[in-house]
């Protein structure tokens, strides 16, 4: 279904709002629309959307850093639960009984008494995270380390070596660096229910389509640098193509005149004819996104200042530190399920994940890399008939969960070319397992947003549905999806059939693999030969 809400026109709401249509407005300088100062937040959904970038950067170069020593310093426990006042305490006596006692049964309450305290401290934490937190206070975010003496030296010595910073510019965050980037702006608050503008505020109907007229000017802002970058490749392209056919060879029997043009040099003019094709069809699309973008900036600006003239932005009932951590939590809870482990803190006990097996920001990279060798627009969303690359958010969650899960497909306010959410626990069991639940389900929610009130009927959710009527399952349909895709990623793509014919006929389709993946496939079983051919007939027909 076609979604108009990024195509240039204005909003009707807004329109009737600001009691005008979005007139021709004067252009401004080309630089100003790219210069990067020009707003505190480059894109609704979060800094660094590139469309450009169509892999992960690569691991070679260093996935660890030398020990630097904060576990084992006497005073990280003290610093750890310094200033956090009544609850500090609080934490600290429930901690002291869980580990002194001996009795199986009051070691067992304490520990259940423990967690919920636990997470008040954790939120007292949270609230100074944009300032400069002691790294016991990081790392208690981080990595749920609150007395290193409860891991043993090795176990130190490991999270000592994990990297800190985030040198690889991958919108992948720790739990600090996360609540930090919302407490700064930098990336929206998640979406909830219970963050909810006031009805009785006048101003919150403005505030609501200046949210999304927004996330409509970040949309474009993002597809405009997007052409730009495009038209840079194909001049460079076309430099190099004139010059390539600008040099000739004197001939042998007559030196003071050139030879012909030589077979490549004729291949490349026929390249330049369509080349040129290429950059006039860019350049209309280039106009059309500036046009689309100064509309949209007219709009934002408009709403800005009809809000301030009502009194200013709009409040909301908590602080947009607080109400992600109430969403983390509810998260953290998701990623272990009801009947795993909810203890918070990491000891010998529950630990026993070697270096690759814990969800450090660089093993997440290379998981996500690999998931994507094999499905091949497991990231992408088409926008305006473009195939965009558009990599999620990843929150890594310091729990012993064993599932990630998708938050949110994208932002509401910019469907276009914001990030989606996913959540991923830093102690699973099974660490790759984890992520794949989380692609998944991002897998899903992306497809099923995008087929709005049809989901049931068409594309990659449409075509699972009907399948999963006529095979009268019950239960969670998703969670069957989720179930299937895992099989399609871990069996499938190496020639091991486990799904049902139906089924990896409509993930061939909606979900492909790779390239290499299919040739490695075609010579493994006539049934991934005939699906092949399918992927020929229907390139020939156009109907791909």
């Amino acid at each position: 279904m076609a979604n108009n809400a990024f195509q240039g026109e204005m909003d009707s709401d807004l329109a009737a709002l600001l009691g005008t249509a979005s007139g021709n407005t004067e252009s401004p300088e080309f630089n100003d629309i790219f210069n990067e100062n020009d707003s505190a937040k480059d894109d609704a959904a979060g800094p660094g959307v590139d469309l450009t970038v169509s892999n992960f950067p690569q691991l070679s170069k260093r996935l660890e850093e030398k020990p630097h020593g904060f576990f084992n310093d006497a005073n990280y426990y003290k610093m750890a639960l310094s200033n956090e006042g009544d609850i500090a305490q609080r934490v600290h006596g429930i901690l002291q009984k869980y580990l002194t006692t001996k009795d199986p049964k009051d070691r067992s309450v304490f520990r259940q008494q423990f967690i919920s305290p636990y997470w008040e401290f954790m939120l007292s934490v949270a609230r100074k995270v944009t300032g400069a937190l002691p790294p016991p206070k990081k790392f208690l975010l981080r990595f749920s380390i609150l007395h290193p003496t409860l891991i043993n030296s090795e176990t130190r010595d490991l999270f000592g070596k994990i990297i800190l910073e985030n040198d690889l510019n991958q919108p992948i965050y720790y739990l600090d660096e996360w609540l930090k980037a919302i407490g700064m702006s930098k990336i929206n608050p998640s979406t909830t229910d219970e963050v909810r503008v006031s009805k009785g505020n006048p101003s919150s109907k403005i505030q609501q389509l200046l949210d999304k007229a927004a996330g409509k000017l970040d949309g474009s802002r993002v597809m405009l640098k997007a052409k730009d970058r495009e038209r840079d490749s194909i001049e460079k392209i076309l430099r190099d193509r004139f010059n390539s056919i600008f040099e000739h060879i004197p001939l042998r029997q007559y030196t003071e005149v050139s030879d012909c043009l030589t077979e490549s040099q004729k291949l490349a003019v026929s390249e330049i004819q369509n080349l040129l094709k290429d950059l006039l069809k860019n350049d209309s699309e280039l106009n059309t996104s500036i046009k689309d973008y100064l509309s949209s900036e007219t709009d934002v600006q408009s709403l800005k200042d009809k809000l301030e003239s009502e009194g200013g932005a709009v409040s909301v009932d908590l602080g947009a530190i607080d109400a992600e951590f109430d969403t983390v939590r509810q998260m953290a809870k998701m990623t272990i399920g009801r009947q795993g482990n909810h203890f918070p803190l990491v000891t010998n006990e529950y630990f026993h994940s070697g270096p690759n097996d814990i969800g450090t920001r660089e093993n997440i990279i290379s998981i996500l890399a690999k998931i994507e060798s094999i499905d091949a627009e497991v990231y992408c969303r088409v926008y305006k008939n473009k195939l965009n690359r558009i990599i999620p958010f990843v929150l890594i969650l310091p729990t012993y969960g064993d599932f990630g899960f998708c938050w949110e497909p994208f932002d509401r306010h910019n469907r276009a070319t914001s990030r989606g959410r996913i959540v991923v626990p830093m102690y699973p069991k099974n660490l790759y397992y984890a992520v794949l639940t989380a692609v998944a389900d991002l897998r899903w929610q992306v497809a099923k947003e995008k087929a709005s009130f049809y989901w049931m009927e068409e594309g990659l959710t449409g075509n699972y549905y009907q399948w999963f009527v006529a095979q009268k399952l019950k239960g969670d349909i998703k969670e069957y999806f989720i179930q299937d895709y895992i099989l399609w990623m871990t069996k499938e793509a190496e020639g091991i059939q486990k799904l049902d014919k139906d089924v990896r006929g409509t993930f061939w389709r909606h979900m492909p693999f790779t390239r290499e993946v299919k040739e490695k496939l075609k010579t493994r079983s006539f049934v991934y030969q005939e699906l092949c051919q399918r992927d020929s007939n229907r390139a020939m027909s156009d109907g791909y």
